[in-house]
């Protein structure tokens, strides 16, 4: 019984850690590394580089695993619907992902629905942001970033499910904007 209870216990903290729940993503208050990355908006090319966004605002950068899966799809439909919150905030949002990248475009269209782009980001990328799927390396983990306009984390949530990433990087875009 006893070695049940251990063995248990031990699948439960295994199956905690590779699940993203216990992911180290980079603090608030680092400096976020800068990057260039190709993409899509509206299905059409489109380039993205940090510092550039960052000159005209807070940006609101989240990691996802990969193009037209269940929980990516998701995410970018609700961060589509809020899109406009995001602009008011003053916010630049943009999607990136290492996984299934030849799909960008028609991701951007579909399930982005044309409001925001989304990237393919390299695994330089994805270490330096430390938002590396610990189950397949190759691919981004689920971790969103507000980088304040001072090139600063200033908001991070790292979470495999897709639930919390939208308000809560909304809610850190708008106090941003309400601390100028």
């Amino acid at each position: 019984m006893k070695k049940t209870i251990v063995g248990a216990l031990t699948a439960f903290v295994a199956a905690i850690s590779l699940n993203g729940a216990a992911h180290a993503a980079l603090p608030v208050g680092a400096k976020a590394p800068d990057f260039t990355a190709e993409g899509a908006l509206a299905g059409k090319p489109f380039k993205f580089h940090l510092a550039e966004a960052l000159k005209k605002g807070p940006v609101v950068l989240y990691f996802f695993p990969s193009a037209f899966t269940k929980g990516c799809t998701i995410e970018a439909h609700e961060f589509a619907e809020a899109a406009d919150d995001f602009a008011k905030a003053g916010a630049t949002l943009i999607g990136v992902t290492a996984g299934n990248t030849d799909r960008l475009a028609a991701f951007s269209k579909e399930a982005c629905r044309d409001k925001f782009p989304v990237a393919a980001v390299n695994k330089e990328t994805i270490k330096a942001y430390d938002a590396v799927l610990a189950l397949k390396p190759d691919l981004s983990d689920r971790t969103s970033y507000v980088i304040g306009k001072n090139g600063k984390i200033a908001f991070v949530h790292s979470d495999l499910s897709p639930v919390d990433h939208i308000k809560l990087t909304l809610k850190a875009a708008q106090d941003l904007k309400a601390k100028k």
